[in-house]
């Protein structure tokens, strides 16, 4: 009797719990230099950068911020800019006039309630004004070195949905979604090191699959 000729079975894929380790390692070797893209030398400084950065390229912040920085010192000073002085430095970033008046308020508030220093619990940066749990996650990672949470922006949440971290679709259950999977102890590095790979090989209109160090862990979903 003629054997009976079964399916081939393909290699199950690894789980995700055996792809993460390799995930992370992986891109610490293919982005070694990487590190926040904002260009700071304080706290002050990291949090009125990530305040620009929003809708507009970290590179446009940085070509802004030396005549802002070299003008304003302390909260004091950002407090107590004059509305169209500061709106004009920091009007290629777009949106200046809101992004003006976030930096005063939450400046004034540094000024009069934390002695001049920016805060370093997310529960005190989250009441400043302007400032959301994003910004307060950069600051504290970046500017204080405490995993508070994960920072997520528009390249954290197009990677780890596309390498199947997680399917939620707004920043805020994302967050929820990578604390529960990424050890505490990579909180910091992970947006670093996702934020980079989405701007050097997996961009978001045309990913580099092809090249991609990633190649065998992403499902590539999406693409």
């Amino acid at each position: 009797m003629p054997y009976a000729i079964l399916p081939a079975v393909s290699a199950a894929k690894p789980k995700l719990s055996q792809r993460l380790p390799h995930l992370i390692a992986t891109l610490r070797r293919a982005h070694p230099d990487y590190r926040c893209a904002l260009e700071h030398t304080d706290p002050l400084q990291l949090l009125v950068a990530t305040i620009l950065s929003a809708q507009c390229t970290d590179v446009r912040v940085n070509q802004v911020t030396p005549a802002l920085f070299a003008r304003y010192h302390t909260a004091a000073d950002f407090a107590a800019a004059p509305p169209g002085e500061l709106e004009l430095i920091i009007h290629p970033t777009g949106f200046f006039r809101n992004k003006a008046r976030s930096i005063r308020r939450c400046c004034r508030a540094i000024a009069e309630q934390h002695g001049g220093r920016v805060p370093d619990t997310l529960e005190a940066l989250v009441q400043l004004a302007g400032i959301g749990r994003k910004t307060a996650n950069v600051v504290l990672g970046t500017g204080y070195g405490k995993a508070e949470g994960i920072v997520v922006d528009t390249h954290v949440m197009r990677l780890s949905r596309r390498m199947g971290l997680t399917r939620q679709a707004t920043p805020e259950k994302i967050e929820q979604a990578l604390m529960k999977i990424v050890p505490r102890k990579n909180w910091i590095d992970f947006s670093h090191l996702l934020i980079w790979h989405g701007r050097r090989r997996c961009i978001a209109r045309k990913p580099d699959c092809a090249h991609c160090e990633l190649h065998d862990l992403c499902p590539k979903i999406g693409v």
